[in-house]
């Protein structure tokens, strides 16, 4: 084995190009799939609705691939599996579960599931979240696809001096027909922030200026390793509960998972009609 795959700075591997590699092989041989077009990462409060994709043709551990820690958040299953959609006739990579950046294992292993998915020939990303509304009107259980993002982790998983562009880093075209199957979709801005804990009021008021109108620890770092991977993104986040000094209500993670698991046939519904379409 090449040891500049298995060699690993603190950020993860030494080259997570390679490493993407070596975990795209395994994965086509536990899902006995040559390949995969879509990938769809389900976030916080997101796992019951991929009931409505059906019964998979594969599942298998995510630790089973090289480079993927096992999960540490309640909600995040740590589960792959492969579907074939009926509609399209393509194959939908599914993760139940990400890693996050606030787990300590470094911005690479954060990144490792899109360019794993990419690798294994996966064209388009669906990333999806549980976040805090920040925009006067929404409430929880709202789908809400990002339009755009802002980083606030002060990293990027993106090495070297690779300029890439993310202009319309999440997809247009991917937005333009999520509207067309439910036209009262509403589009926002996404915050992310490192996390594990959650913001305060003036860190809220502060994003809110600055024109975020979500606000979540997930999703942009994997979104610009997809795009710098070539393949088109589309973001939706679900609303699970209003951000920090909205409400005048403490925070906590359980109420994310209340809110997905209440919103799960909505969500399926419209993650099964998107993943026909694209």
């Amino acid at each position: 084995m090449n040891a500049s795959v298995t060699s690993a700075t603190a950020d993860g591997p030494a080259d997570p190009h390679a490493a993407a590699d070596l975990a795209a092989a395994r994965l086509r041989e536990l899902s006995g799939a040559e390949s995969h077009d879509i990938l769809l990462v389900m976030g916080s409060g997101w796992a019951p609705a991929v009931r409505a994709l059906g019964a998979p043709e594969a599942e298998f551990p995510m630790a089973d691939l090289p480079g993927f820690p096992p999960p540490v958040v309640e909600g995040q299953g740590g589960t792959v599996r492969s579907y074939r959609i009926d509609g399209s006739g393509k194959r939908a990579l599914v993760f139940l579960g990400r890693t996050h950046y606030y787990e300590g294992h470094g911005v690479a292993t954060v990144a490792h599931g899109v360019r794993t998915a990419v690798a294994a020939g996966c064209k388009t990303v669906v990333l999806t979240n549980g976040c805090g509304g920040l925009r006067e009107g929404m409430r929880p259980g709202q789908p809400v696809l990002i339009s755009d993002h802002l980083n606030l982790t002060g990293v990027s998983p993106v090495v070297g001096a690779r300029f890439v562009d993310l202009t319309d880093l999440y997809s247009p075209r991917l937005r333009a027909l999520c509207k067309e199957i439910d036209p009262a979709l509403e589009e926002g801005v996404y915050a992310m922030f490192p996390g594990p804990h959650y913001e305060t009021p003036a860190e809220i008021a502060m994003v809110r200026v600055l024109g975020a109108d979500l606000v979540g620890m997930s999703t942009v770092l994997e979104a610009i390793a997809a795009r710098e991977a070539g393949a088109e993104v589309l973001g939706i986040s679900l609303v699970t509960n209003l951000a920090a000094g909205m409400s005048g209500q403490p925070l906590n993670h359980e109420e994310v998972i209340r809110a997905g698991r209440d919103s799960a046939q909505q969500m399926g519904a419209l993650l099964a009609r998107v993943l026909d379409r694209v």
